[in-house]
């Protein structure tokens, strides 16, 4: 007993350590401390796990999103090993290029066109923000909205009255898929032509390897690449509605609190200029932003996550860290599809 009781000691010990000199914040290190391995039910913010290799966080409480546990490894900010971090995506597709100077910093199949899942709501909002319609406008749900989204339950039901403006919010805050069917439906000349304007937005941006079939994401043939929609997102970052919209943490219509699916907005470390995420079965875990990294902005997609739906934050951790750390990037060339292009130097 005495013997298992000093392991214990040793392994707490041991984890606070390891919690200093990760650059855990003081508050962190003390709870790394105190962190006590036979709770069942731990009362504590967090849990740190394999003090040996590594510090996985798991907070407790709320989050529109589970988190990925191997995104807590990258508590700092800055990586002495960027080899490692890369070796850790588990994104299919990964793009992360500078919108000043199209620099390609990071590339992993960026010319695939698949699936992009509720990103679709992003050129949805660009298309209605640039048609001039009134935001004050109220709309009323209809029953077709939520019978066009019914994959995934909706929080608002039919003859819910909201602004134009709320939908937009409710749309690309916690990506309701029925605001964007209420959008598309009372778009001028209704839906086929919110669809074609959709399209024929992206072919002005030069984004030819997408086209889209309605404006929720719910459809596979909503497709696109990650070079492709790094173009939306500079597009998109010169509009400081959407900017707005995307980077609120919250947002409260109809009765409701609704918040953002993106688990990375409003956290301090992060500088996020536009994000969002989106999630089907054929186009897997997404999340594309535009996020200020030094002085640089940065068009970040990744599409295709593996794992849990947390996969695609640690993979923008993972990234932005080694950005931080003004390391060259590694060459991804290893983890490519066969014949996949290199990546632009």
């Amino acid at each position: 007993m005495a013997l298992v009781l000093r392991q214990m000691s040793m392994s707490l010990c041991a984890a606070a350590l390891w919690a200093a000199a990760a650059g855990l914040p003081a508050t962190a290190q003390a709870q790394a401390a105190n962190f006590h391995p036979c709770n069942s039910q731990p009362s504590l913010p967090m849990c740190l796990h394999g003090y040996g290799k590594r510090i996985a966080v798991q907070r407790w409480g709320a989050q529109p999103e589970p988190q990925d546990p191997d995104a807590a490894a990258n508590a700092s900010l800055v990586t002495r090993n960027p080899a490692k971090e890369i070796e850790k995506l588990k994104s299919s597709t990964i793009l992360v290029q500078d919108m000043d100077t199209s620099e390609v910093l990071f590339a992993r199949n960026e010319d695939v066109v698949r699936p992009i899942a509720s990103i679709t709501k992003l050129m949805a909002a660009l298309t209605l923000v640039k048609a001039g319609l009134p935001m004050d406008e109220i709309i009323t749900i209809d029953a077709s909205d939520t019978r066009s989204a019914s994959e995934l339950p909706s929080r608002l039901t039919a003859g819910t009255k909201l602004s134009r403006a709320d939908l937009l919010r409710l749309a690309l805050v916690p990506s309701e898929n029925s605001a964007a069917q209420a959008l598309g439906r009372t778009y001028t000349g209704g839906m086929a032509a919110f669809v074609a304007a959709m399209n024929a937005e992206a072919r002005a941006l030069g984004m030819t390897d997408s086209r889209f079939a309605e404006p929720s994401g719910l459809s596979n043939e909503n497709l696109s690449s990650a070079r492709d929609l790094a173009k939306l997102l500079e597009a998109i970052s010169a509009q400081p509605l959407i900017r707005q919209y995307t980077g609120e943490t919250s947002y409260q219509a109809a009765g409701q609190t609704f918040r953002n699916t993106n688990i990375l907005v409003g956290r301090p470390q992060w500088d996020i200029l536009v994000s969002k995420t989106g999630t089907t079965r054929e186009a897997g875990d997404c999340l594309v932003m535009a996020v200020k990294v030094g002085s640089r902005n940065l068009a970040m997609v990744l599409l295709n996550a593996q794992g849990t739906s947390g996969s695609r934050f640690g993979d923008a951790v993972r990234l932005r860290r080694v950005l931080a750390s003004r390391l060259t990037l590694p060459s991804p060339t290893a983890s490519r599809a066969p014949g996949a292009p290199g990546p632009v130097q």
